[in-house]
């Protein structure tokens, strides 16, 4: 129990500083293109700071689940980011949630927990050949950057928000899944290993690049644009990366019918979130 318990506090900690970041976007000059300059001004803005301590105790938390559970777990556990994002918003801009938003709250919730119950997640092996590696980076790192390409040509709003947002889902599943292997490789061998492995460095790169689209996607438009395909983006990714990179296994049969049952409450939830004014962020 102790990985769900730790993805639960990284969720947390990630809509804090999801939040903070996203009202430091607003305080900073704003720009239609992938501006590099937006990181020079919002490291001279101490609510961005605040964030950012808030994404690397996230990071932590993270790490020390991934190197614990099943990266098929703990990566869709990171959906509930969404609700604790917005009521977290709800509460730095002083503007609450309609009931309106709880109802789809309660359906990701619930989705999340049959999904998963359905699934239970197995298995898995840190025994991944390099053309495995190869061929996942290669189609994540095209999908990022196609996703980006169709952004930069989108005027500013809740679109091109989106669009941004689902882009750092992809590089954040990435990471996440980079991210495992390297905390396996510190708990197994040591932090000599830990150094020497191309995944520690490869998923410090990614993260870096990760949280770059996330700010342009911030200040693109509206959180409740922009999260929804984070989070929903995040966990899809994430389960596909667990099966096919590190052979983690999900119950077939009439089991997968309740797992398109629970994941279909989550996607129905996540929709009438995006669609609905349920905090007036900026």
């Amino acid at each position: 129990m102790l990985s769900p318990v730790l993805a639960l506090l990284a969720a947390a900690t990630n809509a804090l500083g999801t939040v903070m970041q996203r009202r430091a976007a607003t305080l900073v000059p704003q720009s239609g293109g992938l501006r590099i300059g937006l990181m020079w001004d919002l490291l001279r803005s101490p609510v961005w700071l605040l964030g950012i301590a808030g994404v690397v105790l996230s990071a932590t938390f993270q790490a020390a689940a991934l190197a614990t559970g099943a990266l098929a777990v703990v990566q869709p556990l990171f959906m509930l980011e969404l609700p604790f994002a917005l009521f977290i918003a709800s509460l730095v801009f002083r503007r609450p949630m309609t009931r309106a938003g709880w109802l789809p709250v309660a359906g990701m919730g619930a989705g999340l927990c049959v999904a998963l119950f359905a699934a239970a997640p197995t298995g898995g092996t840190l025994q991944v050949p390099t053309s495995r590696w190869t061929t996942v980076m290669t189609c994540c790192l095209v999908t990022v950057a196609v996703l980006c390409a169709i952004a930069v040509k989108l005027p500013t709003g809740r679109p091109r928000a989106a669009c941004l947002g689902m882009a750092a889902a992809v590089a954040y599943s990435l990471t996440a899944a980079l991210m495992k292997f390297s905390t396996a490789v510190l708990g197994l061998r040591g932090m000599t290993a830990f150094f020497t492995a191309w995944q520690t460095y490869a998923f410090a790169a990614l993260g870096l690049c990760a949280l770059f689209l996330l700010e342009n996607a911030m200040q693109s438009g509206p959180l409740v644009a922009s999260q929804p395909a984070l989070t929903l983006g995040d966990t899809l990714v994430s389960l596909t990366l667990g099966v096919t990179l590190y052979g983690e296994r999900l119950r077939g049969g009439w089991w997968l019918a309740l797992q398109i049952v629970g994941l279909m409450l989550v996607v129905r939830g996540v929709v009438r979130l995006s669609r609905l004014r349920l905090v007036a962020v900026p």
